[in-house]
């Protein structure tokens, strides 16, 4: 019984049944008047011997009846379909930002959510192409006044050498080994250029496998500490000894882990420290990489991540781009493969980056 009038109330939200229903009241409502035309004609011709005209009436009334019957009930979803109709119009004209009304429940009502959703979905979609499409133009310009830059440098040093235009032996040494500097210096861009679009594309795979994050930690922290140590920063270690496991990509991960080490090491105060810190609870592994460097803004901070994006005067004391402005934006475009995060917080100039990853 409960089933049956729950169709009932569900057939009632029908267009088809509104249309029915619209059909039996004018119907209806035309024998009416059909029927009280015919009785008038009827009582006039018994009475007074006339109104036999009015039989012929009768069908034209019942005509009439019903027709202003049926439009007076069906006009409101008449005029939602008119509506319907102008609002498809208006968004193929190419207005995104317009949504149809949706005022029923019924089929028409059904409709116009599609119509709005379709319009929604077709909106998101050509602003995730204008998106492309502009981070596209950036990374040309990106590419273009970061290649064009260390470039520019080797050809006026190669100039330089070519017409000897050096004093002394010491001298030709010095802009060779700035010429050498700089080449290294653009290979390295265009390494962190290739591996970046590599990264972003949709063909990527991850080679996943179970590792120990706390070894591949020892390991990288063992290879890197030398290389801290000659510019002046002490690396503590707080990895702990038991293993800590999980499904990654080493290559990959470690490539994340190492980017934030060298931007620690590149823009700390010296002398310093780096600190590194291995967490983990039931399901995510935490990496913390701790260092002391100038202050930035809420600004800068926000753009951080951002490729090409460097920070050398609030962050790197000497004044000397020593990124390529790719390392962030890799390692965060890693760990976000991985299904993880990397995120910064930042105060009174103590930089604390954060990688958080699942463990399976």
């Amino acid at each position: 019984m409960k089933i049956k009038l729950l169709h009932f109330k569900n057939a009632r939200k029908s267009i088809r049944f509104s249309f029915f229903s619209a059909f039996i009241f004018s119907f209806v409502f035309g024998c009416l008047s059909f029927i009280g035309v015919n009785y008038g004609a009827f009582l006039l011709v018994n009475e007074y011997q006339e109104g036999q005209y009015l039989f012929n009436l009768a069908p034209v009334t019942f005509v009439i009846t019903f027709i202003f019957s049926f439009y007076s009930l069906t006009r409101r979803i008449i005029k939602y379909i008119v509506d319907l109709a102008d609002g498809l119009q208006t968004i193929a004209e190419g207005n995104l930002h317009y949504r149809v009304p949706v005022i029923r429940k019924d089929e028409l009502g059904r409709v116009a959510t599609n119509i709005n959703l379709m319009t929604e979905q077709l909106q998101q979609q050509i602003e995730k192409e204008r998106k492309l499409e502009s981070s596209k133009m950036e990374l040309i310009t990106g590419v273009s006044h970061d290649l064009r830059t260390p470039l520019t440098s080797i050809i006026g040093y190669l100039e330089l050498l070519k017409s000897e235009s050096f004093q002394n032996k010491d001298e030709y040494k010095r802009f060779l080994q700035n010429t050498y500097n700089k080449a290294l210096h653009l290979k390295k861009l265009i390494n962190h250029l290739f591996e970046y679009t590599r990264l972003i594309s949709a063909d990527i795979q991850l080679e996943l496998k179970q590792i120990d994050v706390q070894q591949l930690l020892e390991q990288m922290l063992f290879e890197f500490e030398p290389l801290a140590q000659e510019n002046g920063i002490h690396v503590i270690r707080k990895t702990g000894h038991s293993p800590v496991m999980a499904f990654l990509d080493s290559g990959k991960i470690a490539r994340a882990i190492d980017n934030l080490l060298m931007n620690a090491l590149n823009y700390s105060i010296k002398p310093g420290k780096i600190e590194v810190l291995l967490r983990s609870d039931q399901d995510r592994i935490y990496i913390d990489i701790e260092n002391k460097s100038h202050p930035i803004t809420k600004e800068q901070e926000e753009k951080i991540f951002d490729r090409f994006y460097k920070v050398d005067d609030s962050r790197n004391n000497d004044g000397i781009q020593k990124g390529s402005g790719l390392g962030l934006a890799i390692s965060r475009n890693i760990i976000n493969l991985h299904g993880g995060t990397l995120t910064l917080t930042h105060e009174n100039g103590i930089f604390i980056f954060t990688i958080a990853i699942n463990k399976g």
